[in-house]
C-alpha cells in the first residue's frame, strides 16, 4: 500500500524545497533546535566554528549543509506500553521524561517506511513481539536495506522468531532480537552501503553493533574533502587513527603508498577488513590499536603481540587522518602526529579541536577549514582542517 503521506513530504522536499518541520518539535529532545529555520541554523553553526578557529585560520571556511529531513541513516527508539498497545518513544526537550511520537521525519525512507509497519505488527502481536521489548533500533542505507534490532527484556524463544521471521519477509528487512547474554539473528546482523565517493563507488558493510556515520550525505562530503587534501600531497604513506569500519580509509588510500589504519574495536577491524576485500584494496593494513597504543608502538615504547607480524619502520609517513571522539586527542598523539607533515583532522567537538590547534599550531600551519552538518536541528557540529608542517 502506497503511503499518501509520506509520497506528499518527498514531494514537498524534492519539488517544493520546503523544509519541513516535526509536530513534535518543542517537546522532543531529539531535535532542540526547532523555533528556527534551517538556514539560521546552519548559519550560526558556521559562525561558532569560524570563531573557535580564527585564531589559527583566516581563509574561507567551506560549509557542508545537509538535507533538511530524512537524513539519518541509524535511529533508536524506547517502546512505551499503555495498556495493550506500543509506541514509539523518546526523551523529551526538558530531560525528564519521554514522550510518545507519531512521526520522525529525520530517519532516511527506508527507515521511515517500515518502522510505522512495524509497530502495527508489534500491537497485532498478542504477546510474542510485545512483552517487555524496551527499544528498536533501526540501521538502514541509502540502497534501501535495512537491519531492525528489536530489544528485550526476557529470553527470546523459537516462538518470538518464528513471528520476526514473518516480519522480515513482510517488511523486507533483515530483523534481529537482543537480550541479556542473547543475540538472535534471523538472517544477517548487518547492512551493506554502497556510496558514490568521488566518482567512484565504495561498498562498506556496517554492523549493527559497530559505529557508523549516521548521515550518508554529510558523510560523503566529508571524505570527499579529505580526498580533496589528500590530492594535495599524492606521495609517501598515509596513518590513519580511530579508522573505524574504513569509512576514510579506503577512499584515501588510492592517494597514498601504503596505510597503516588503527582501530581499538574488535568489530569495526573485522568490518574494515572485509570492506578492504570487497573493494578489492590491498594496500591497507588495520591494526587493533587504541590511539596511545598506537602512539607507543610507533615510538618504539612498547611491542605489541599484535604487530607482531607489522614492519612499522618500513612505513614514511607523509599524511595521517585522525577523527577522534568528541574528547579530543591525548597528549601522546598529539605529540606523535606533529611530526608528520601533513595532518587531516576530522572533528566532532570543535571546542577540543580548538584545544588541541593550540598545540599543534606550534608546528604546522592550518591551511584549509570546513564544517559539516552531519546532525541538524542539534546544537551539534562537526568540522575539518588540514594542517601543514611549517
Amino acid at each position: 500500500m502506497i503511503n499518501i503521506l509520506l509520497v506528499l513530504r518527498l514531494y514537498l522536499i524534492v519539488i517544493k524545497g520546503i523544509n519541513l518541520t516535526c509536530k513534535h518539535f518543542g517537546t522532543c529532545g531529539s531535535c532542540g533546535l526547532y523555533d528556527t529555520s534551517y538556514e539560521a541554523q546552519l548559519k550560526a553553526k558556521e559562525q561558532r566554528v569560524r570563531g573557535l578557529l580564527s585564531p589559527f585560520f583566516e581563509g574561507t571556511l567551506e560549509v557542508f549543509d545537509s538535507p533538511t529531513s530524512h537524513y539519518r541513516a541509524r535511529a533508536e527508539f524506547r517502546i512505551w506500553h499503555e495498556g495493550e498497545r506500543c509506541d514509539y518513544a523518546m526523551g523529551n526537550i526538558t530531560k525528564n521524561g519521554a514522550i510518545n511520537i507519531e512521526e520522525c521525519p529525520k530517519v532516511i525512507i527506508p527507515i521511515e517506511k517500515r518502522m510505522w509497519r512495524l509497530l502495527e505488527k508489534i500491537n497485532a502481536s498478542q504477546e510474542v513481539l510485545k512483552k517487555r521489548l524496551f527499544a528498536v533500533e533501526f540501521l538502514a542505507t541509502t540502497t534501501d536495506e535495512c537491519l531492525i534490532t528489536m530489544l528485550y527484556h526476557r529470553k527470546l524463544d523459537d516462538i518470538w522468531s518464528e513471528e520476526a521471521k514473518e516480519i522480515e519477509t513482510l517488511l523486507d528487512c533483515k530483523m534481529m532480537g537482543r537480550s541479556r547474554k542473547q543475540k538472535v539473528i534471523l538472517s544477517d546482523e548487518y547492512v551493506t552501503e554502497k556510496l558514490n565517493i568521488d566518482g567512484k563507488t565504495f561498498t562498506y558493510v556496517q554492523y549493527e553493533s559497530g559505529f557508523t556515520q549516521p548521515n550518508p550525505t554529510v558523510n560523503v562530503k566529508m571524505i570527499e574533502w579529505a580526498i580533496t587534501q589528500a590530492k594535495k600531497v599524492g606521495h609517501g604513506d598515509f596513518l590513519e587513527s580511530y579508522c573505524g569500519l574504513g569509512n576514510f580509509t579506503l577512499p584515501l588510500s588510492g592517494y597514498f603508498d601504503k596505510v597503516l589504519a588503527t582501530e581499538i574495536s574488535k568489530r569495526s577491524i573485522h568490518a574494515a577488513l572485509e570492506n578492504c576485500a570487497l573493494n578489492d584494496i590491498n594496500n591497507i593494513t588495520f591494526a587493533r590499536l587504541a590511539s596511545e597504543e598506537m602512539t607507543e608502538a610507533l615510538n618504539g615504547v612498547r611491542a605489541f603481540e599484535r604487530l607482531k607480524d607489522i614492519d612499522l619502520k618500513a612505513y614514511d609517513f607523509s599524511t595521517v587522518l585522525v577523527d577522534p571522539p568528541r574528547a579530543g586527542l591525548d597528549e601522546g598523539t598529539i605529540a606523535l602526529i606533529s611530526q608528520i607533515e601533513h595532518i587531516i583532522y576530522i572533528s566532532c567537538n570543535p571546542d577540543t579541536l580548538a584545544r588541541d590547534l593550540e598545540v599543534l599550531s606550534k608546528t604546522h600551519s592550518v591551511t584549509d577549514a570546513a564544517m559539516y552538518d552531519q546532525f541538524p536541528h542539534t546544537a551539534h557540529v562537526e568540522s575539518g582542517v588540514f594542517l601543514v608542517r611549517k
